[in-house]
Order: structure tokens, then C-alpha cells, then sequence
């Protein structure tokens, strides 16, 4: 049996910060995560630009999350991908987690991170869509390059669509937005930007069915409908964005289920505790009073759940970790980052 101090379920960006702040304070850490890569949501658009983000200047959400994780590496976290955690259960004063693939982890304390919950893209519901999922139908978008001098049409009027329609203005030859009810829901900024493009909206319009290539390779036609009316329109690529469903399938056994606020978060006490000792919780999937809901409150509440983990193994232990300008821990990598500045 391999007993961890802290185990971090999600791998997204608290549970990346986690996993750090967690081997700052000399915790024995472990994350396991449901997909097959870490860095959580963002991986869904990481061609997009943060520019929210203390002391960051924009930077692509791709590379932001490369950097997470090079910082979550740093004490040498166990990390189990491809993971998906079933039951939480105790024995004696131990927390037991147990995954879909049979594997039981045990751990001291828990830091859940799932964040909103396991994503999966609301597919086009057309006869034979399925077929064009690895050639020029897409659910989200990870290379804005491949797009280059494309006729791509965007099915969608949420944040999610009108986003990469913006992003995709100065790549593609050519970009249709196309959605079902009369108006775009999408941040007003962003419609403002697309609508001063001239980008082509056709509002009250969804997807019909999809025309093959004469190889039946690729999608070459959309058929629209626009208030009642059909409507052909060539393509090189379609990109879907019409949301995602959420799946919730991590369970508490009797008697160590988190109190919860509107039927998913979980509720915290205070310092990202849960009504459960030794269960804290950290971003999107913890709810308290004045939460930021941003990814900079979520390295707050990675801070705040670690500290309260070690506080509940070790109650004599300090409050707060040691500021990385005075730790030891950091004393020869620092001497090896200036080396190579200065040399």
C-alpha cells in the first residue's frame, strides 16, 4: 500500500497549482486525471490568448498550460492519467479512491479539482457526421494553422463559436457563423469585432446534412436551412461549438459526502475546506462567498486547500508555506538559473 499525504483529483490548472504548492510544503503528492494529457479545460481551447493573468503578459493558453505543468513537475508529483476516480471512500483515517479501471489509490487527504466537471462536445446530430470527426469536422480547434486560406464555416453563437471566428479572421480565407435562434449570446465586444469584419451571419439557420467530396473523403457542402429556406454552402472545414455536456460521475461513500451548493460544487467552510475533514477543494468546483472566478482565484484556492491539508495532518505545522524568495527549497535551483543568466 502506497499512502500519500495529498492526492489531487484533475489535473487542470488548481490541480496543477495544487500539485505544486502541495511539494512546497513537503507533502507526499499524487493527481490523477480523467483524460489522457494534464491541463484540464484549457486544453479545449488552447489557441486562445489569456491576458487576465498577474504578471503575465498575453500568452497562448496552450503554452500557459505547458508552463503549469513544467511547475507542477517540480517536486516530482506522482501523476495518473487516463484515470477516472469512481468512489471515494475511508478506512480507518484513510481515503481510499477508487477508478473505473479497478485501481485503488490511498491517501492521507484529498484535493478534489474537477473543475466543472468531465466535458464532452455536444456532437452535430446529422446521419453520418461521425465519419468527418478526424478530417474537417471539428469540435474544438487546436491549430489555428491548419485553417490557413479555408472556407470555415462555425455553427454556434456562444462564447465558444464567436471566439474562434475572431480568432480565425486573420487565417482563414473565408468565415461563416451560422446559429439557430435570432440573436448571438456571445460576449457584445466580440460580436461588435465580428460584425465590423464583415463575417457573414446568418441567424435563425442550422446544419441540414453534409455533402461528401467526390472520394467521400471530406465534408465539401453544408446544407443550411435559414428560416425555413435551404441554403448550400461550400466548405473546407466546419467547426461545431454549440457547448458541452457535463458529466458527474465522482462519488462519495455514506458518511463522507461534501456538502454541496446547487447540486454540484462543493461548499466551503472556510481556508477551501469541506463540510468532511481532510476533503478540500480548490477552483471551479469549490463555491464560497465572494469567489473570483478567474483563473487567478484558482491559484488562491490551491494555496488555501494545501495549507488547510497540511494543517490537518500536522496541526503544529506553520499556517503558510515559506514565500519561494526565502525557501531553501529553492536555494540551488535559483544558483543554477543565475549561472546561466550571467553566464
Amino acid at each position: 500500500m502506497n499512502i500519500y499525504d495529498v492526492t489531487i483529483i484533475g489535473g487542470g490548472p488548481a490541480g496543477l497549482y495544487s500539485a505544486f504548492y502541495s511539494g512546497l510544503r513537503d507533502l507526499k503528492t499524487k493527481i490523477i486525471e480523467v483524460q489522457p494529457k494534464l491541463g484540464g479545460k484549457i486544453n479545449i481551447f488552447s489557441e486562445k490568448m489569456l491576458w487576465d493573468i498577474g504578471g503575465q503578459p498575453p500568452i497562448m493558453a496552450g503554452d500557459f498550460v505547458e508552463n503549469l505543468i513544467q511547475q507542477a513537475m517540480t517536486f516530482d508529483p506522482t501523476v495518473c492519467l487516463n484515470s477516472k476516480v469512481h468512489v471515494i471512500r475511508k478506512e480507518n483515517e484513510l481515503f481510499v479512491i477508487e477508478t473505473t479501471n479497478g485501481e485503488c489509490h490511498y491517501s492521507k487527504t484529498i484535493i478534489i479539482a474537477t473543475g466543472g466537471g468531465i466535458f464532452n462536445p455536444i456532437k452535430l446530430e446529422i446521419e453520418g457526421a461521425e465519419k468527418y470527426e478526424m478530417k474537417n469536422l471539428h469540435y474544438t480547434i487546436k491549430g489555428l494553422e491548419r485553417f490557413s486560406g479555408h472556407n470555415v464555416l462555425i455553427s454556434g453563437g456562444g462564447n465558444g463559436a464567436i471566439d474562434w471566428a475572431v480568432e480565425l479572421l486573420h487565417v482563414a480565407k473565408k468565415v461563416t457563423v451560422i446559429y439557430r435562434k435570432e440573436e448571438l449570446s456571445a460576449h457584445e465586444a466580440q460580436i461588435k469585432k465580428l460584425r465590423a469584419s464583415g463575417v457573414d451571419i446568418l441567424l435563425n439557420a442550422e446544419i441540414t446534412s453534409l455533402l461528401a467530396s467526390e472520394d467521400k473523403s471530406r465534408i465539401e457542402t453544408a446544407v443550411i436551412r435559414q428560416n425555413g429556406h435551404p441554403l448550400s454552402i461550400h466548405v473546407d472545414d466546419i467547426v461545431v461549438s454549440h457547448g458541452y455536456n457535463r458529466e458527474v460521475s465522482l462519488q462519495f461513500a455514506p458518511g463522507i459526502e461534501p456538502e454541496k451548493k446547487d447540486d454540484y460544487c462543493l461548499l466551503s467552510i472556510g481556508q477551501c475546506k469541506t463540510t468532511v475533514p481532510g476533503i478540500f477543494a480548490a477552483g471551479d468546483i469549490v463555491s464560497y462567498n465572494d469567489k473570483v472566478g478567474l483563473i487567478l482565484g484558482t491559484f488562491q484556492d490551491a494555496v488555501l486547500a494545501v495549507n488547510s491539508a497540511k494543517l490537518y495532518m500536522e496541526p503544529g505545522a506553520n499556517q503558510y508555506g515559506m514565500v519561494s524568495s526565502h525557501n531553501e527549497k529553492f536555494k540551488e535551483r535559483n544558483e543554477q538559473i543565475l549561472e546561466r543568466r550571467f553566464a
